[in-house]
């Protein structure tokens, strides 16, 4: 099937790892087993009306039972890494003290695919907060960095021999922004901006400090952190106040007001690299960025290896009045996606390029996909055409950048498996292999075989 379709030859640096990625909450299910505690998302979900079709990650894709299969499964398609992050509920129900049975799950986990020679990369938080903790105020609580930091040092005692490369936070613009100021995520907060960012600001600290105790436990890790990306992309390339106006959308924040406010690239990556926050943050929160200390500052700012982010769309810009920036609409019948995503596979090259230019560090894509309408044919496969067509062309971005001199790691598919897809519950479906949730039974795609061959003909480990 693949060689059918065609199989592009990319060209990325040698050591460039190829790999799938999923989360905790939205594939492990066995929400009772071991002796987890609820999350934050399993309280949600309980509340009507959130989710749709009421459905809830309790059971998902089983990947807590069936995780053996699902490790063989990915060597079969080729994968070289796998990025899953940790239930923090599962390894310590309360939240902190000391872990749980949960713990063994993950290291036999990671002992597996080291057998099979995929490389383990851990997200230590993706969004799913133990709810012992939320009840204690949750990442509004200052306490919260050194929870976070306690959990962090127990998974490096406990993986560190074993896995060496670490993600603290992923896409913290979209917990904090959507579930503390616009409701719609866990925990279903709707606070003013004012009272977020002090939130915003634990995160960063608890970064900080878990970065010192995870280097302790682990002298040799490779540590960064995944956000979700706000990326302009120049209307015309060959116009410099263009290309500046698209570098200020991603790199300069923007101040809305709300939770958008929030999604700006800068506000986590400022901090967590250079040590300031931007200053916007003073222009329109002055008493809350006046109490932020030095002392803080130098802690969220640690030595990373790594710059890692997300991405699937951007906004299209052009100049604006005072130098500035302004969106530009989409053209009618201009591609999306089954989420209603735009199709902006240059943003891939310019988020490279800005984030090299503002940050210097080398760079993963951790997650990078199509929601696409996806079933099992009367011929038993899942074809799915679009999907092939969009990742070829956002690689061919992506390695754009790498002939750009843009110094790139690694590129992660989200997902390597359907799954629950937060509030849109199992209504979309971005994996390279389809789940049947009532049989659970795994298909993998037609991308799943075209990822696999593009693996084997391009270049990377």
């Amino acid at each position: 099937m693949a060689g059918r379709i065609g199989v592009p030859v990319f060209r990325f640096p040698e050591r460039f790892v190829w790999g799938g990625a999923t989360a905790a909450a939205q594939i492990e299910g066995g929400a009772e087993e071991d002796g987890r505690g609820d999350s934050v998302w399993d309280v949600f979900c309980r509340e009507a009306g959130r989710i749709a079709g009421g459905e809830t990650p309790a059971r998902a894709c089983e990947f807590r039972t069936r995780w053996r299969d699902d490790v063989a499964l990915m060597r079969e398609l080729g994968l070289r890494a796998f990025r899953f992050s940790v239930s923090w509920s599962r390894v310590m129900p309360d939240g902190t003290g000391r872990p749980g049975p949960g713990l063994s799950f993950y290291q036999k986990l990671t002992d597996a695919l080291l057998e099979v020679g995929i490389r383990p990369y851990v997200t230590l938080y993706h969004w799913d907060l133990p709810q012992a903790l939320q009840d204690r105020g949750g990442w509004l609580n200052r306490d919260s960095a050194d929870w976070f930091a306690d959990y962090a040092e127990v998974m490096g005692r406990a993986l560190g021999d074993r896995v060496k490369d670490w993600i603290t936070f992923n896409e913290p613009q979209i917990f904090l922004g959507f579930g503390y100021a616009h409701h719609s995520h866990a925990p279903g907060l709707a606070l003013p901006l004012a009272e977020v960012f002090p939130a915003v600001h634990h995160v960063n600290l608890a970064h900080g400090r878990a970065v010192v105790r995870l280097r302790s436990a682990v002298p040799d890790a490779r540590i960064g952190f995944a956000i979700a990306t706000k990326i302009g992309i120049p209307r015309d390339e060959s116009d410099p106040a263009c290309v500046e106006a698209a570098r200020r959308a991603t790199i300069d924040p923007e101040w809305t007001g709300d939770h958008e406010t929030l999604l700006n690239n800068a506000w986590w990556a400022d901090p967590m690299v250079h040590g300031r926050y931007p200053d916007a943050l003073h222009r329109h929160l002055p008493e809350f960025a006046a109490s932020v200390t030095a002392a803080d500052l130098a802690e969220i700012r640690q030595p990373l290896d790594f710059f890692g982010y997300n991405y699937y769309f951007g906004s299209i810009v052009e100049p604006g009045d005072g130098g500035g920036w302004r969106r530009v609409a989409e053209p009618p019948g201009a591609p999306r996606t089954m989420f209603g995503w735009p199709v902006h596979p240059t943003g891939l090259y310019w988020a490279a390029r800005f984030f090299h230019e503002a940050y210097g560090l080398p760079q993963y894509v951790f997650e990078n996909g199509l929601s696409g309408m996806d079933w099992v044919s009367l011929d038993g496969a899942v074809h799915d055409p679009q999907r092939i067509d969009f990742l070829t062309r956002y690689l061919r971005e992506f390695e754009r950048a790498h002939l750009a001199g843009v110094p790139l790691e690694g590129y992660f598919h989200w997902s390597l498996l359907d799954n629950f897809e937060w509030a849109q519950g199992y209504r979309e479906r971005f994996g390279l292999v389809h789940v049947d949730y009532a049989t659970q039974r795994r298909t993998p795609k037609d991308s799943a075989w075209w990822f696999r061959e593009v693996i084997r003909a391009s270049r990377g480990g």
